[in-house]
């Protein structure tokens, strides 16, 4: 007896090429102004900032191709290394005390026996929301000692206070600034990944008789090493950027804040009061390169701690 095979079954017909183009072109148009915004606002900086690199002012000659020549000096430059030296100290010391501080008052808020924690993350958080200069400005006149809050507190109590402004403490007295104004923020982020633990995870510890602080390190610390890896890397990179209060500050302690005092700062004073573009555009590819390894170097570490 003899089977048949059945005819071999058709292909589906293909979508009409016209159907095929009109999908490709709507994904273009959601994506395409994206896109066009991405690399206006940043690429093309980017690209415009390696090609100043290449170049220096002279004044005679004029605008002169050098070449990597402007990285070799900024490789040898002892200004530029003094500031990210400056920085790397300051990034060493604000950020785990920021952040340890950051993680306490997230803890104090979750926790529910904080009385008037709704106004109590309001207050912590307000201070992210006054401007930069605004706050630099503020501290800086009460940091005074001859017109300021400073000042006015060691003529009542007749003893005379640490200047905070002085070349020594400068640095520690920008630190306290940046630690005011980004405390908030960083404990928003942390509260936020607390708020999404799995009640049940409390409801386990709590069956197994764990009290407050074993609940803390067994179930909410570990969730929230993921948090503590972003606001780690916002924090570095910040850290990197360390520009406006030095900025402000310098005009009320012209003595302790220097023109190079961070890289920033030193790019900012190359290329608008020396007028050297073309170096202080190497000076911020090569300080932009540095925050990248070492903000990718942080998230790396978190990213393995976590797993």
């Amino acid at each position: 007896m003899t089977t048949t095979s059945p005819p071999p079954t058709a292909d589906p017909p293909a979508p009409p090429r016209r159907r095929r183009d009109r999908r490709a072109w709507a994904g273009w148009g959601f994506t395409g102004p994206f896109l066009a915004v991405f690399g206006l606002v940043f690429l093309a900086p980017i690209a415009y900032s390696l090609h100043l690199s290449l170049f220096r002012q002279r004044m005679i000659g004029g605008t002169v191709f050098v070449g990597l020549e402007n990285y070799r000096r900024a490789l040898e430059d002892p200004r530029f290394w003094e500031g990210l030296g400056r920085v790397a100290l300051f990034l060493a010391v604000q950020v785990p005390v920021m952040l340890g501080i950051a993680l306490l008052v997230a803890l104090a808020v979750d926790s529910g026996r904080l009385y008037g924690k709704n106004f109590f993350r309001m207050a912590v958080f307000l201070p992210y929301a006054v401007p930069a200069v605004v706050a630099a400005l503020m501290w800086g006149f009460m940091y005074g000692t001859r017109i300021g809050l400073l000042g006015d507190l060691g003529q009542a109590l007749d003893v005379s206070l640490p200047d905070p402004l002085s070349p020594d403490l400068v640095l520690a007295s920008i630190g306290n600034i940046v630690t005011w104004e980004f405390t908030g923020y960083n404990m928003l982020i942390l509260y936020s990944a607390l708020r999404v633990v799995p009640r049940s995870l409390y409801e386990a510890a709590e069956i197994d008789g764990a009290g407050q602080f074993r609940v803390i390190t067994a179930v909410k610390l570990p969730a929230l090493r993921g948090a503590l890896a972003i606001a780690a890397v916002f924090s570095v990179i910040g850290s990197f950027q360390l520009f406006n209060e030095p900025n402000i500050l310098r005009n009320l302690a012209p003595n302790a804040v220097t023109t190079d005092y961070t890289p920033n700062l030193y790019t900012y004073s190359l290329s608008f009061s020396g007028l050297q573009h073309g170096y202080a555009a190497t000076v911020a590819v090569v300080m932009g390169l540095i925050t990248m390894a070492v903000a990718y170097a942080v998230q790396l570490r978190g990213m393995r701690k976590e797993a």
